[in-house]
């Protein structure tokens, strides 16, 4: 579907269901798919292969420095804009909420972050999680955009990962939530 003419693999590639495809099983379907398979060394850097199952754990820990390392790019997902329930902005923190979707899931909590549209690129704050303050269901991302005041519902925007800052937690209001939220501020600003 793609009509793709060279994949280029790894000579440990294995893909599908158990991981039970590999070279071989792409060789089959050259001719009839029309590709050709190109392959390669495994990439290593300091002698540690890198790949992306090394990647996906780098992320689930909140190792984001190691994660742009590895990618040689900050990691990032790009998103619409859908609406909350406004209590970003009722508490002084408006937020651009995104659903995760099929991205790979950060680990919980707050990150230094910049958030990128089309007539913006802004250093923000952002929280990943469910809103345990607020008993939340639904993973999100919640970005809070340095000097963006307006409404950025159905807008695409591109959240890259810069610091992890804390984990996720549950307060007891919402007064203790804002003056935690001041305190993340300031040093999401140090390390933006």
């Amino acid at each position: 579907k793609v009509k793709c003419k060279y994949l280029y693999i790894s000579k440990n590639f294995k893909f599908g269901f158990k991981r039970k495809g590999n070279i071989q099983t792409l060789k089959k379907f050259e001719k009839l798919c029309g590709f050709q398979s190109i392959i390669t060394k495994p990439f290593k850097r300091n002698k540690k292969i890198i790949s992306s199952t090394l990647i996906r754990k780098k992320i689930s820990l909140g190792k984001i420095k190691e994660t742009k390392e590895l990618l040689n790019r900050e990691w990032n997902i790009k998103g619409k804009v859908i609406k909350g329930n406004r209590r970003g902005r009722k508490i002084g923190f408006p937020t651009c909420n995104i659903k995760l979707n099929d991205y790979i899931v950060p680990r919980l909590g707050v990150y230094a972050v910049k958030a990128k549209g089309t007539k913006f690129n802004k250093k923000g704050i952002a929280n990943v999680g469910y809103r345990p303050t607020f008993n939340g269901q639904n993973l999100l991302l919640e970005v809070n955009i340095f000097g963006i005041n307006k409404n950025l519902y159905n807008k695409d925007i591109n959240v890259s990962f810069i610091k992890f800052i804390r984990p996720e937690k549950k307060f007891k209001g919402l007064e203790q939530l804002k003056k935690q939220i001041k305190i993340d501020v300031i040093k999401v600003k140090k390390n933006v």
